[in-house]
């Protein structure tokens, strides 16, 4: 299911500021990329050996995916002054979503989703930011780039980000991810759908399975996005340097989809508990109709088991029991007490 192997058990007794990397290892070398723009050129790069801080033009954006090898992040950390503490938050993947301001920037922590809709499957992967003057530092833990677009933008100089500075950039890496969330959320949305349509098609325990499980990736979903909307509201409201007045109206903009995708989370958990109630109904409204059939059954088969256990005693003076035709007799009897009893059912729509 959706739910990560928690290792926080590497983290008690050791001192704030240490770096230890509780999640597990996703990728065998973490991928380096570089990109230094400005509104008249970019220069991208692979190597630490190419970054030149302080930034002689425009931003610098480092992104780095794959968090294990935490020497590598202290030596980032060193370079752009990233304090201990927002180095510590960045490998500790078990962090809630949120917003801390430090002397030398920023931090901003969220979590990133795929649903696999095969497997119903849920992808969590932390992503970090961090934005100070002039640069960005971007952490993945996956070696999937889920800021292929953004890079995109930015080497075919689209929108604003080359003429805006890093705190926009940051913008846009959370604004990217966000937008994720419609997408993930529009197949969660497909998935639940076509549950619907098999549990009022024919309903089955697998089913009753896939339902349990949506709820777990919902839940999941909601409990990753939820706390991102205090971190984008504080980082509205923050008075924080390295934030400009230019890029707060996309902040504002950004708060908006955050609750537009909890409101989705809500939705679909309140349609999936209403989901499991149409289950149960269903598996309730079959039950009851065999129970209704075999009733059915039963009342008809006691009149006729009756006749049956009269005519059936062993006595030597019974009247009808000499009657040329009485077999025959006994046996129209039967039919027509079945018959009328059928009748009387469908009267009553019993049937």
């Amino acid at each position: 299911m959706a739910r990560r192997h928690r290792a926080k058990s590497k983290k008690p007794g050791l001192p704030p500021g240490t770096l230890v990397y509780t999640g597990q290892q996703r990728i065998e070398v973490p991928d380096l990329s570089v990109l230094n723009y400005s509104p008249k050129a970019i220069r991208a790069s692979k190597s630490l050996a190419d970054i030149q801080y302080p930034v002689p033009e425009g931003v610098l954006w480092i992104d780095i995916r794959g968090l294990h090898e935490t020497e590598l992040l202290r030596t980032l950390g060193t370079q752009f002054g990233v304090h201990a503490l927002a180095l510590e938050d960045i490998v500790d993947i078990y962090q809630r979503p949120k917003y801390d301001s430090y002397d030398e920037g920023f931090l901003i922590l969220l979590e990133s989703f795929d649903f696999i809709p095969e497997e119903m499957h849920l992808v969590q992967e932390q992503i970090s930011i961090f934005c100070g003057k002039d640069f960005v530092l971007s952490f993945q833990e996956d070696a999937k780039d889920s800021f292929l677009s953004i890079r995109a933008r930015i080497e075919n100089s689209q929108g604003r980000i080359r003429k805006y500075h890093a705190d926009y950039l940051a913008y846009a890496l959370v604004d990217n991810i966000v937008d994720h969330y419609f997408v993930t959320l529009e197949t969660i949305g497909d998935v639940i759908e076509s549950l619907e349509e098999e549990i009022a098609a024919k309903p089955n325990f697998e089913t009753k399975n896939r339902v349990h499980k949506m709820k777990r990736v919902v839940l999941d979903m909601r409990k990753g996005i939820t706390p991102l909307r205090e971190a984008v509201s504080l980082l509205i409201r923050s008075d924080s340097e390295y934030i400009s007045d230019s890029t707060r109206p996309y902040l504002q903009d950004l708060y908006g989809n955050v609750l537009q995708a909890i409101e989705m989370t809500e939705t679909y958990r309140d349609i999936l508990s209403g989901v499991q109630d149409l289950y149960l109904a269903e598996i309730s409204y079959k039950m009851n109709k065999v129970i209704q059939t075999l009733t059915i059954v039963s009342t008809i088969f006691i009149p006729l088991t009756f006749l049956a256990g009269v005519y059936g005693m062993n006595f030597d003076y019974m009247p009808e029991l000499h009657w040329k035709y009485g077999y025959f007799i006994l046996l129209g009897f039967m039919a027509l007490v079945t018959v009328g009893l059928l009748l009387l059912f469908h009267k009553r729509k019993w049937l």
